[in-house]
């Protein structure tokens, strides 16, 4: 499949956690960790589970991170 995100972080699924229609996929890539909101039924469509790998894909222009200090 051919995708037009630039922006693709490789990862491990640290957590997810299913909402009532959304669930949040919680992906260590490097140290940090990336969370996704997505449908349950995403979740269960890719087989999405904890200790599995997982692309984070971001579609846009400019990404912006926060850091702590």
């Amino acid at each position: 499949m051919r995708i037009s995100a630039r922006n693709r972080l490789k990862g491990t699924i640290v957590e997810v956690t299913k909402g009532a229609t959304t669930a949040h996929v919680r992906i260590d890539v490097g140290g940090s960790v990336v969370t996704a909101a997505i449908t349950n039924e995403a979740v269960d469509e890719l087989g999405l589970a904890v200790g599995g790998e997982a692309w984070a894909v971001v579609k846009a222009s400019d990404v912006m991170v926060a850091v702590d200090d």
